[in-house]
């Protein structure tokens, strides 16, 4: 049952909106509130006053207000410029978490105050439902995202994506834009040879390989399962986040001269600066690739990046940007084919982080989605050309044999790629080559557990929906996710390995910028636990603790395909070994 507030409605002036508020989790130390402003005419700003009878430490919603602490029990929020106009008839939905160092959601007095841009206002004020403990993440319907399905399959996806798509905005390098959401988030590496990207993870390098499967993954995920965003209510959230990589892939490519830029940092210098993007005052060497210096390996994933973008760009109406990404699309990858060969020779500063193993598998990619979006046989030839066969050890930014095995096999309905695809999900689901932590994580290795666990959900759903594996996939897909939301025994249970969401979750990333405002850097899905199924809130320990691009990738692109599975009444029913109850 959920925690719900008994609210006590008072109109004082003629207002333009009504409001709702409904206390939808809560556990010792905090709890959580959505707001429903619905307009009865429209509405161009709104503040919202919040007071409360006991002390309150912190409230997080940045990608929701502007948040001002007005007193020791005070907060003010105000509209961002996003949000601000409600147009007669709809409703606004957001999530608010309110934090404190007691048992902060049990016979607690509230009041709440919105006024609206016309000058009205609407009072609630009420009571906290007793009880205590954690009521878990069930809330369900709408747009919020929350619930779906049956047995352990009721996590509130739609939070879960919004706090990813934060993540990234979170790791945001250059000069930022005015609804930069991050309030703790500076401008930062003005002077670098390409303004903006992404920080690859903790650190402050651009590594273009991570960066390139990042975005890939992501914009797969939005191209197959845009309807899953949508039903998030994220879907301007994410086209926003995901433009800030493909404009800095579309400005670190020159296609006169084919030059690349393949890195910006020094990866040794970097790693012995602990301490905020803004603050970085050492060097940050630009390292290109193109003639004379092999790439393939980054030209082949550019070119997937900007080919699927061209089709998500195209889909969104937007035919001039999505002109520009094409363009470069064929420059790249055509480049790539004609100088075979890995960037890692070309850029030795790279060997120590992200060491390319080979370049057919990033060429594949390019060419399978340059015939998605142009639909000539020459690229799907050279797809099948480039194609590897056998069953993958991983999706990773290093490996992608079997991504392009299953855009391969959407393309072609060739059964010898549906066996493949087939073999993968197998062998990370009970039985396979891939073992388990007692509470059910499929554990590939240490390093990023659980992000090898959500880039194989992933994959066991987009392949469920091209009709691969789609009961049993599906379903450990979702399970995998589950896992990684709550579904576990760390710390008595219900933990998520997502910073900031649910009521328990890391607070100790291996990150520098998050490390220097005790900031949670929400949505960040952090490296997870040993086989055992043991795990060390540790910022020290960066085995555990690590954050980075590639980590989220997967697991926001499996979130945003089990919010299409809820949004078409289709999540399967979960069997979680350690439920969250």
């Amino acid at each position: 049952m959920l925690a719900r507030a008994i609210l006590l409605a008072t109109l004082v002036a003629v207002c333009a909106a009504s409001v709702n508020f409904e206390i939808v989790e809560r556990w010792w130390g905090g709890f959580k509130f959505r707001f429903d402003l619905t307009a009865d005419q429209d509405i161009n700003s709104w503040k919202l006053d919040l007071h409360l009878s006991g002390p309150i430490d912190n409230l997080q919603g940045d990608w929701v207000a502007n948040i001002q602490k007005a007193g020791p029990n005070d907060f003010t929020l105000t509209n961002l410029p996003s949000n601000g106009h409600v147009a007669a008839g709809q409703t606004l939905t957001n999530f608010i978490v309110v934090s404190c160092q007691t048992e902060c959601a049990t016979g607690h007095q509230y009041t709440f105050t919105v006024t609206d841009g016309a000058g009205g206002s609407t009072s609630h004020g009420g009571d906290i439902s007793q009880g205590g403990g954690n009521t878990g993440n069930n809330n369900g319907g709408g747009s919020t995202g929350g619930g779906g399905g049956t047995g352990t399959g009721t996590k509130n996806y739609g939070d879960a994506l919004k706090k990813s798509i934060l993540f990234y905005d979170a790791q945001r390098s250059g000069t930022l834009p005015g609804n930069n959401p991050i309030h703790w988030r500076g401008n930062s590496a003005e002077g670098d040879c390409v303004n903006g990207g992404w920080y690859d993870a903790g650190d402050h390098v651009k590594f273009a390989l991570p960066f390139g499967f990042a975005t890939h993954v992501l914009l797969w995920g939005l191209h197959k399962f845009k309807d899953g965003y949508q039903a998030a209510g994220q879907l301007d959230m994410m086209y926003d986040m995901i433009k800030w990589a493909t404009d800095y892939m579309l400005h670190a490519y020159n296609p006169g001269n084919h030059e690349l830029v393949a890195q910006i940092g020094d990866g040794n210098a970097d790693h012995a600066f602990w301490g905020r993007p803004e603050d970085m005052r050492m060097g940050r060497p630009c390292y290109k690739v193109g003639p004379g210096r092999t790439a393939a390996d980054l030209y082949g994933e550019w070119a997937a990046s900007l080919a699927a973008g061209y089709l998500v760009w195209t889909d969104k109406g937007d035919s001039n940007y999505a002109n520009q990404m094409l363009d470069a699309a064929k420059s790249m990858y055509a480049f790539g084919k004609s100088n075979p060969g890995t960037y890692t020779n070309s850029v030795p500063n790279v060997r120590n982080f992200y060491g390319s193993t080979g370049y057919k598998d990033e060429l594949c990619l390019g060419a399978i989605w340059l015939y998605k979006a142009t639909k000539e046989p020459q690229y799907l030839n050279d797809a099948k050309g480039f194609h590897e066969g056998g069953v993958a050890w991983a999706l990773s930014w290093d490996d992608k044999r079997v991504a392009c095995q299953l855009l391969l096999y959407e393309e072609t309905q060739d059964a010898s790629y549906k066996n493949d695809v087939a073999g993968f999900v197998r062998d990370y689901m009970p039985g396979g080559s891939v073992p388990y932590t007692p509470c059910g994580l499929a554990w590939r290795d240490k390093w990023g557990a659980n992000r090898y666990a959500g880039n194989a959900a992933f994959v066991a759903l987009a392949a469920a929906d091209a009709g691969i594996e789609p009961g049993a996939g599906a379903k450990w897909g979702v399970e995998q996710i589950n896992y990684l939301l709550g579904d576990n025994h760390h710390d008595g249970g219900c933990y998520s390995f997502e910073i900031g969401y649910g009521g328990k979750f890391p607070h100790q990333p291996h990150h520098r910028g998050a490390s220097f405002c005790n900031c949670n850097l929400d949505g960040a899905l952090v490296g997870g636990p040993d086989q055992g199924g043991n795990y060390n809130d540790n910022r020290e320990d960066y085995v555990m603790n690590e954050v980075a691009i590639d980590y989220n990738a997967g697991f926001q692109s499996a979130l945003a395909a089990i919010n299409h599975l809820k949004a078409t009444n289709a999540v399967p029913a979960t069997n979680n070994k350690c439920a969250c109850r």
